[in-house]
């Protein structure tokens, strides 16, 4: 409730204020072809303040300085000509129309707290708002997405660091898995294959549209409400590699040929490709597994544990041997951190779904078989083991080299910015208000 009222709250005086902007707000500065109101570092001040965030020490000086670094952000990309899909940004009014009304109960009451006249120009005032936004983001991911680090600046980097600086990393785990997935019948994947190949016949030759098939039939519910559409990017490998395989093989338009993913049966179509980031849409059917099938594979854990405590087999020659999961089983079944892209799981920020399988276990401790469906896909069993501890310690070079190497990374990403912001304020036209002139910017936006 505390998001939502923020939320709300965020959007009412970025919304509400518009009507009245020019007869009482003064301008504060002009940043290329945007300007920024003083109302607008209220805003800023009355928004941190709504979501619990002290506002002491933080002056009107620091918050314009932050509002015009974003307005310049937005400027050089739309000088620089990145390529925005309006209708990315027209999905996302309607989704955030969508949600206000089902939380306030009804368009009328929308537009009557956001003290609009017509929900035509609510929309356009939330396209301008999220475009803008949009904007900023894209020319921030632009300056920086070609920054690479090398070995030897890692080392500098860390060497630095004054030894009382060093961070400290908090107690780390290295977990291990086994699963193994009920097997589904070929009778049972063939219906599934069918049913796909048929939504996809419907939406190329019958004029359905995917977002509607999507909507109706796909068993995703991340993604089923925005008729499928979600957006993957190729330089952070979260998702199902079968599923980025054939995502990333699609010309724009282009529907996919019924194929399976770790979750189910899929049908992908790919809407918009913006520089390393595609737009696509998808169907997912999961095929139904009987209670036999479910028994079978707990025999199967049962059994793969037995061996293992046993001392039969080792835990990482069970998971190559048998292993359903594909990403895990060559690597002895050692699960990486999708937010790290590294084997450690930090405690005090693991999944809580992970945390509650874990916490208990001993280090080199095979837990019992557990019946896993975190995932709202296909139920499996597994076992895990800790492989591997790591306590809080203060930061190792040898020990933490990949937390060193992105903390480094951003050090260079961070000075790439500010070199981008002080050859663009030369280049770009900046008026600021005399009211401001006593303000010491973290930038030369004066140009004295």
């Amino acid at each position: 409730m505390k998001y939502l009222n923020s939320l709300l709250l965020i959007l009412f005086l970025n919304l509400s204020f518009s009507q009245e902007k020019i007869k009482v707000d003064g301008i504060s500065s002009v940043v290329g072809d945007f300007i920024i109101l003083d109302s607008d570092i209220d805003k800023v001040l009355i928004d941190m303040e709504s979501q619990g965030l002290s506002t002491r020490g933080i002056s009107r000086c620091q918050l314009l300085g932050k509002l015009m670094e974003d307005k310049l952000y937005a400027h050089h990309a739309i000088q620089d000509s990145l390529e925005l899909s309006d209708n990315e940004i027209y999905d996302y009014v309607d989704r955030q129309i969508d949600y206000f009304t089902e939380q306030l109960g009804g368009i009328e009451k929308v537009l009557e707290f956001y003290n609009k006249r017509d929900e035509l120009s609510f929309r356009d005032e939330l396209f301008e708002i999220n475009k803008t936004q949009r904007l900023s983001e894209m020319m921030q991911q632009k300056i920086v997405e070609k920054v690479e680090i090398t070995p030897e600046e890692v080392r500098q980097f860390y060497n630095a660091i004054p030894r009382i600086d060093l961070p400290i990393f908090g107690t780390e785990l290295e977990i291990a898995q086994i699963v193994i997935e009920p097997k589904v019948s070929e009778e049972e994947n063939q219906r599934i294959i069918d049913q796909l190949k048929l939504f996809r016949e419907d939406i190329l030759e019958g004029g359905m549209s995917f977002a509607s098939k999507a909507l109706l039939y796909s068993q995703d519910p991340g993604s089923r409400s925005k008729g499928g559409r979600f957006t993957l990017n190729r330089k952070k490998p979260r998702e199902d590699k079968a599923f980025r395989d054939v995502a990333f093989s699609l010309t724009e338009g282009e529907i996919s040929e019924p194929f399976k993913s770790q979750f189910g049966w899929h049908i992908i179509q790919l809407d918009n490709v913006r520089g390393q980031e595609i737009d696509v849409r998808h169907i997912l059917l999961i095929p139904k597994i009987s209670q036999v099938e479910m028994n079978i594979a707990k025999e199967e854990i049962d059994k793969i544990r037995e061996r293992i405590t046993n001392g039969e087999i080792s835990f990482s020659d069970a998971a190559l041997q048998f292993s359903d999961e594909r990403e895990t089983r060559l690597n002895g079944g050692v699960i990486i951190n999708p937010s790290t892209n590294d084997t450690r799981f930090e405690l005090t920020k693991m999944d809580p779904v992970l945390y509650s399988q874990v916490k208990d276990l001993a280090d080199n401790q095979i837990s019992m078989p557990l019946l896993d469906n975190s995932d709202n896909f296909i139920s499996k069993y597994k076992i895990l083991k800790v492989t591997n501890r790591f306590e809080e310690h203060v930061a190792d070079f040898s020990l933490d080299y990949v937390k060193i190497k992105d903390l480094a990374l951003t050090d260079k990403q961070l000075k790439a910015v500010k070199k981008w912001m002080a050859d663009k304020i030369n280049d770009t036209y900046v008026s600021i208000n005399s009211d401001s002139n006593y303000c010491n910017f973290a930038y030369n936006w004066k140009k004295e």
